[in-house]
């Protein structure tokens, strides 16, 4: 997300685009999160979350895993279309 800005919201760092939070952050003592997964998040990724927990609209992913960039990014890229209102 070359042109989001990053931010602090809710006290974690978040990436927005045009005002619109795209994708909230955190590290935490086991994991690191991201969010929002929305409903349509879980289900475009279903298949790829599997090995992952979700928790309401949190995705965790445990420290003792590699971290899934490319997952990450196609996520990234699909809130971005999500927030904009695009299929």
């Amino acid at each position: 997300m070359p042109n989001a800005d990053e931010v602090i919201s809710y006290k974690i760092p978040a990436y927005k685009l045009q005002g619109k939070a795209i994708l909230y952050f955190a590290g935490w003592k086991r994991h690191y999160s991201l969010y929002p997964a929305s409903k349509r998040l879980i289900a475009e990724f279903k298949e790829h979350l599997a090995p992952f927990e979700l928790n309401k609209s949190t995705l965790r992913f445990a420290f003792t895993q590699p971290v899934p960039v490319k997952l990450i990014a196609r996520i990234a890229k699909f809130r971005v279309q999500e927030v904009a209102g695009r299929p």
